[in-house]
């Protein structure tokens, strides 16, 4: 049977800008593999028989394999490229192309992105990266200091008390906890104008700078009314799930609302499953937040109440500061149980460009959290 001959082409010229991703593959053998790397570049861009296209959308829209390896028995890695008009401008799309339906698959595991120039420009990433918020926080070295404002329950007084004490004794960056919303006991408008007052008043007297980030999780486009909140207020940062809110949406803040961005992981860790799909650590919690616009990402420790490997928090601290097309490096914040005796080995491993996030053991040392945050500091400073 003869094949049929294509039928759709496209006139309209496109640029040969491309941009990449390296995909894993499991499969039973280099022919499986292959297949599996051609299915992918029809499967993540013109969904189609592909024997049905010619001309320039079977040379130029269809996907590229640029390579395949076998790295061990049974398991490949192909690098794709894709042409930037693809995405349209639009980071939901460029996502999508990234590991759309393709997700779908059980034995397919996006591993790492790559971005053209004209990627870059659309989407520049973190605003104030590494640099811009050592800046803000007035540290020009060494690991920066963060804690939660919790438990969940109390009201916006008691959370700016809290905030108070611990901003006096040193901690620079003090977040909600992201159970924090707009709840009846501790409404989001009056704990941003509590907690933002105290912590600019323990600033004052002790002449440390920190700085509130009030967690701005929400549904549709209040996300981006409650950042502008924080903004008018001098809150200093925003903290944001975008597992929650998307990642577009935390884009979109980075770009509009100007202040320090810090990602939380709720709802993302489905996306990083044991086995063979998913997206690696590298580029879920490193490479795509900094893409849209976080400054400090927050993820689980090894060792806390989570079960990501040291392995795994190496290679989201690598894919946070790795190069990629000049965007800027952004802090990792592990947190996730960890306790005050965890920091010199916390240090050990993601270095100085570090946000030691400590929550509950804070309280546990004592009632005293001043004291508390003391200690912490000079901790971290490798003083204690």
């Amino acid at each position: 049977m003869n094949a049929p001959e294509p039928r759709y082409d496209t006139a309209l010229p496109l640029s040969g800008s491309r941009f990449t991703a390296v995909y894993r593959i499991a499969a039973e053998s280099p022919a499986a593999a292959e297949e599996a790397a051609r299915a992918l570049v029809v499967e993540q861009t013109i969904e189609f028989p592909a024997e049905l296209v010619g001309g320039t959308i079977a040379r130029e829209v269809v996907a590229r394999v640029e390579s395949l390896e076998e790295i061990e028995p049974g398991v490949y890695t192909t690098e794709l490229s894709f042409a930037t008009e693809l995405v349209g401008g639009e980071l939901t799309q460029l996502l999508n192309v990234f590991f759309g339906n393709s997700s779908l698959l059980p034995s397919v595991r996006l591993l790492r992105i790559g971005l053209g120039p004209e990627l870059a420009r659309r989407f520049p990433g973190p605003r104030y990266g590494v640099a811009g918020l050592r800046q803000v926080l007035g540290a020009p070295a060494g690991p920066l200091l963060s804690t939660a404002l919790k438990p969940l329950g109390l009201g916006p007084e008691e959370l700016a008390a809290m905030a108070y004490r611990l901003a006096l004794g040193g901690v620079q960056l003090i977040k909600d906890d992201h159970g924090l919303a707009d709840q009846a006991f501790a409404p989001f408008e009056a704990r941003l104008e509590a907690v933002t007052a105290a912590v600019a008043r323990a600033e004052r007297e002790s002449g440390l700078k920190a700085v509130y980030a009030p967690n701005v999780t929400a549904p549709g486009e209040e996300t981006l009314r409650r950042a502008r909140l924080a903004r008018a207020a001098g809150a200093g940062a925003v903290m944001v799930a975008p597992g929650l809110v998307g990642f577009d949406r935390m884009e979109r803040l980075a770009r509009e609302v100007g202040l320090l961005v810090l990602s939380h992981p709720a709802f993302l860790g489905g996306f990083v499953p044991k086995g063979d799909g998913g997206i690696s650590h590298y580029a879920l919690f490193g490479q795509l937040q900094r893409l849209a616009g976080a400054d400090a990402v927050i993820f689980p420790n090894y060792g806390g109440r989570f079960a990501f490997s040291r392995e795994e928090c190496a290679e989201i601290n690598a894919g946070l500061k790795d190069e990629l097309a000049g965007l800027a490096p952004a802090l990792p914040a592990p947190g996730g149980g960890m306790s005050l005796e965890r920091v010199p080995e916390m240090r050990e491993l993601y270095g100085d460009d570090l946000i030691f996030l400590i929550g509950g053991a804070l309280h546990r040392r004592g009632p005293d959290l001043t004291e508390n945050a003391r200690y912490f500091r000079r901790l971290a400073a490798g003083a204690e």
